[in-house]
């Protein structure tokens, strides 16, 4: 075992031994196969991260168990009644102590808080003191920073800032949120790291590297990478003014040029970003992390500069963009197949307006991309989105994911294909994208004969900032002619097999249907819809994924990539797998009519006496006065089918309604009310028939519409006609006997 690597195994010797160390490097040394800039002895210290990580999380469990449990309540002493007493004017002594224990159970998993702490945060809340000198005291005379012990307990001194972390936010078990940063100070005995907490952080405002710092009233524990000082609530932290500064070590900021950096150093840098892909995933041992590898470039060269998990966090809060100045402190220098490169460990990122060539992507036109162009950058609108598709890697039989949208400009449009977690990015029709390294390539199933394919170091960026006014100007008069059609053009139009944008209302859903393909004998499916925004009506073809979409009718959808058809004398959507259905809320929905202004725009109310066998776009208002079970046919093919039949009556008359296939399984109850609309009306042996189609929609009546329609028992009172049983006649339907049972004859 090398020596560096055997310096990280002895810290984890008491967990693992030789072997199942070296067996865990290899085990996740594959996870880092595509980041050059890990080598052996960053693989295990990732090794030595894990287990050190468990043991504390398993010990701070521990204790959290044994303190649900043991829980010792506040008592209050001499020293918290001093801090009382200065509050007690805003809350009783039992208020005082309520608020302790609250702390205490909150912050049970903070070693370096005590009920002193506590105290002096809720006396914070009323008080507000000039705080104790606390260096004053004699137990916080200056120490000398080589003499620190791990366990030494209210120690201080004085040093020079040598490194400063940007602040990282943290959760506790219990969901509380904090923050903490990493101070490095250094006097010419030693070196220790002081962590910041949430509370302590404001102390660093003025803090630059380089200024000599007091700290006081810290307690001292063995971490990570060695002696650590953690700060409390009324903790000092400091510039010492006084201090004579050659009597500590001298803070030198040597900028590296990013050409002259060398492997296994730490250097600070001055570059601007010229790209930051998106977020990367993995998982090393069960457990998830993330990687973000910018890209850097001063005058001299360019270089990667790698975040790992909370950093990454660090591009959002400092708001990094493409373009942007930063000096970078402290970063660590890798080298892996002769290429060198960045990570971000303990040092810090400031955003600022250093002096960096000036930079910028070559922004290629869309109209001039040619098949092979690579690492190229293009801007424009996204003019056509489709949704996230899932599916199945042949070689390791793993999921994958992909999403194509197509980006125009000026000059044209072309697909951009997504992989993995970057189809994640949330884009929507009308963003302004811009994609900085994408490739292209031939592509027979578009349009335009290619498309761009993206990887995992392609920037997407949605609606970048400081575009140009000629670029705002192009870019708004395109988005201006996304808005969606009305479903009247459509109708009215003449062009086939192209996309559109409609929105409106579902007004009925028939049922999902099989079929089998004759190319491939595959099976698919297929379900029909009627649409309708109040300018026209329009048939839907739902196709195969897009069956299993729900939708209710009355709700509002925005259809996108409708694919206009042809059909005799008819014309038709078809929602295939390029296509999204997008549900609306009743806000954005505004501007339609209601279901019920749109029922009564495509609909006519027609009493069932008035019926007639041609008529069309009609619905009826009834109640259910008989059910008939379910009944299973078969065709003259083999085929099976199923049938209802129901009875339902209004004011004027009753009528049978046949239900089939998958809506002869709904339940109905008799008196149950039922609007029907659009049914198919057929004669049948001199009797009306309202057969349920698919164009046919079963709703709820409206308030109005059960006003108007008869109690179950007035039905039974008008249909079954009450005679005597000498006076029933051939034909006679809905008859009510009066009787008395004389016999029962049986077969």
């Amino acid at each position: 075992m090398e020596k560096e690597i055997l310096e990280q195994y002895n810290k984890v010797k008491d967990i693992l031994s030789e072997e199942e160390f070296l067996n865990e490097i290899e085990q996740i040394r594959p996870n880092f196969e595509d980041l050059p800039f890990m080598d052996e002895v960053d693989i295990a210290k990732e090794v030595v991260k894990n287990h050190i990580g468990a043991a504390d999380i398993s010990k701070s469990e521990d204790s959290i168990d044994d303190a649900d449990s043991s829980f010792e309540k506040v008592v209050m002493t001499n020293e918290l009644l001093e801090k009382y007493n200065q509050i007690k004017d805003y809350m009783s002594e039992d208020e005082f102590l309520d608020e302790m224990n609250k702390l205490k159970k909150e912050n049970s998993d903070v070693s370096f808080m005590n009920e002193e702490t506590f105290a002096d945060q809720i006396v914070g809340r009323y008080v507000e003191s000039e705080n104790e000198i606390l260096t004053e005291r004699e137990e916080y005379s200056s120490d000398n920073i080589g003499l620190l012990e791990d366990g030494d307990k209210d120690k201080s001194f004085t040093g020079v800032v040598k490194t400063i972390s940007n602040p990282r936010s943290f959760k506790t078990r219990k969901g509380n949120s904090g923050k903490v940063c990493n101070v490095d100070v250094e006097d010419k005995t030693g070196k220790i790291r002081v962590v910041l907490w949430t509370e302590n952080i404001k102390h660093l405002k003025n803090i630059s590297e380089g200024d000599i710092v007091h700290v006081g009233g810290v307690d001292i524990k063995d971490g990570y990478s060695g002696l650590e000082a953690s700060m409390r609530p009324r903790s000092v932290f400091e510039k010492a003014v006084d201090a004579d500064p050659s009597d500590y070590p001298t803070y030198t900021e040597e900028i590296t040029p990013i050409k002259d950096v060398q492997a296994n150093t730490t250097v600070n840098v001055i570059a601007r970003i010229t790209r930051i892909p998106p977020v990367r995933t993995y998982n090393k041992n069960g457990k998830d992390g993330k990687v973000a590898s910018l890209e850097l470039q001063d005058a001299s060269g360019t270089i990667s500069y790698t975040l790992w998990n909370n950093n990454v966090d660090l591009i959002q809060s400092l708001e990094l963009n493409d373009g942007d100045t930063v000096k970078i402190l402290q970063a660590q220098v890798r080298e892996r197949n002769d290429e060198k490169s960045l990570s971000h460990w303990d040092g810090r990122i400031i955003k600022g307006d250093f002096d960096v060539p000036e930079f910028e992507h070559e922004v290629s036109k869309i109209g001039d991309l040619d098949d092979g162009d690579s690492d190229i950058s293009i801007i424009g609108v996204v003019t056509k989105l489709q949704d996230i598709r899932k599916f199945i890697r042949k070689s390791d039989k793993s999921e994958g994911q992909l999403r194509n949208f197509n980006i125009t400009d000026d000059t044209g449009s072309i697909r951009v294909t997504l992989w993995g977690e970057s189809a994640d990015i949330e884009i929507k029709k009308g963003d302004i994208v811009k994609l900085i390294g994408g490739t292209v390539v031939y592509d027979e199933y578009t349009e335009e004969g290619h498309s761009i394919n993206t990887n995992f170091s392609t920037q997407i960026s949605v609606n970048p900032k400081n575009l140009s006014e000629d670029d705002e100007l192009i870019f708004n008069n395109i988005k201006e002619k996304l808005q969606p059609m009305q479903i009247e053009q459509v109708v009215l139009g003449d062009e086939e097999n192209i996309d559109v944008d409609v929105m409106g209302r579902i007004m009925s859903v028939g049922d999902i249907r099989t079929f089998e393909r004759p190319s491939d004998g595959s099976q698919g499916k297929v379900r029909s819809a009627s649409f309708s925004d109040g300018t026209e009506v329009i048939q839907l073809s739902l196709w195969d994924d897009k069956t299993n979409v729900d939708l209710d009718v009355g709700n509002a959808y925005l259809l996108e990539n409708a694919r206009v058809r042809f059909s005799m004398d008819s014309i038709s959507l078809n929602i295939g797998s390029s296509s999204r259905v997008i549900s609306l809320s009743e806000d954005q929905a505004k501007f339609l009519p209601s279901f019920e202004t749109l029922e009564k725009m495509i609909y006519e109310y027609r009493e069932i006496s008035d019926l007639d066998e041609y008529d069309e776009n009609i619905y009826v208002v009834g109640r259910i006065f008989e059910v008939f079970d379910v009944r299973e046919l078969e065709r003259d093919d083999g085929s099976k089918y199923l049938l209802r039949n129901i009875e339902i009556a209004d004011n004027s008359q009753a009528i049978r309604v046949s239900l089939w296939g998958e809506n002869a399984k709904r339940e109905f109850d008799e008196g149950e009310a039922i609007k029907i609309q659009n049914p198919r009306i057929d004669l049948y042996n001199d009797q009306l028939t309202l057969n349920i189609a698919e164009s046919t929609a079963i709703v709820k009546p409206s308030d109005e519409e059960l006003m108007n329609l008869p109690s179950f028992d007035e039905l039974k009172e008008a249909i079954y006609v009450p005679k005597e049983i000498e006076a029933i006649e051939d034909n006679d339907v809905n008859v009510r006997v009066t009787g008395t049972l004389q016999d029962i004859v049986s077969e």
